[in-house]
Parts: C-alpha cells; structure tokens; sequence
C-alpha cells in the first residue's frame, strides 16, 4: 500500500522550497519563483528536511543528513548518488562526473541526468559546472547557482558580473 505524499513550503534566501515526502523519505524539493507563505504544520517525516534546510542556508550545516527516496531511472539514481558525493565548497565539471561514473562519451546523458536531479540543493546538482570553469545551465536559474557556489563564503549578494 503506497502512503500519501505530503508537501510543505519553506521560504529560503532563494525562493520558496516545496518539499514532499513521506515515511520513505523526501522525494522532491522544488524552488519556486512565487511567495509562498512557510508552512505552520509540518509533519513529522518533513520536520528533519525544513530544519536542516533552514540551518543550511544559515550557514549551520554542510551535509545534509536525510532519508531520501528520490523517483528516477537507475541511471538517474547512479548519477544522483555521485552528485551527493562532491563535497561541499567544491565543483566539478560533468566530463569529470563522467569519467567518474565510468564513461566520459556518456557526458550528455549525465548532465541530462543532472537536470531531472529532483531534490534541489540536497542533492547538489549546482556543483557541476563546465570544464572551463564557466557556469552552465541549472533549472533554479543561473543566479541561484552562483549564490548557492559562493554560499560558503557566507556571501549575502553575490553579483554574476
């Protein structure tokens, strides 16, 4: 029997987060362009994600500690899992994830990988960037990339320029 996903909103410096889930774990967070009002009753599955997130964007937490339970293709989750792994503070390049995952010719299917990577910041798609150092695409939009890679520094506005 499939329990019922529930979803909450938590306003961030970026937007307003929609995070879904259930007793299996997170499978979605999402930002968003419109104001949504943070929710008042969150429960108890979604408690751990809103208070971490909240600490991540404080500056409090580098690694997030959650039962994810993201929905994707085994490759998708093969991908996900090596973006959980670069380290916070740090980039590489989706020809690095490639070879990391064992065949740079599949570059094009990472990144596409990358771009359905559902559990925005968690799952730290924003870290991979082009070989030459240049900022690519990200479905949060490139000035929430920026801010998110100069978010270690503790830096509150952060110009592209």
């Amino acid at each position: 029997m499939r329990s019922h996903q529930n979803q909450i909103f938590l306003k961030t410096p970026l937007g307003t987060a929609k995070i879904r889930g259930d007793e299996a774990g997170i499978s979605a967070i999402q930002i968003l362009d419109e104001e949504i009002p943070s929710s008042k009753e969150i429960p108890d599955f979604l408690q751990s994600a809103a208070e971490q997130l909240n600490k991540y964007f404080k500056g409090n937490l580098e690694e997030f500690n959650l039962r994810l339970n993201p929905k994707g293709t085994d490759f998708q989750q093969k991908v996900w899992k090596a973006l959980s792994e670069i380290p916070f503070g740090k980039t590489c390049s989706y020809l690095e994830l490639s070879r990391k995952l064992g065949d740079e010719k599949a570059i094009r299917a990472v990144a596409s990988a990358n771009g359905k990577n559902p559990l925005w910041v968690v799952i730290p798609c924003h870290r991979v960037i082009g070989s030459n150092g240049s900022l690519t695409g990200y479905a949060g939009g490139l000035h929430r990339k920026q801010w998110l890679l100069n978010h270690k520094n503790n830096t509150s506005q952060i110009s592209m320029f």
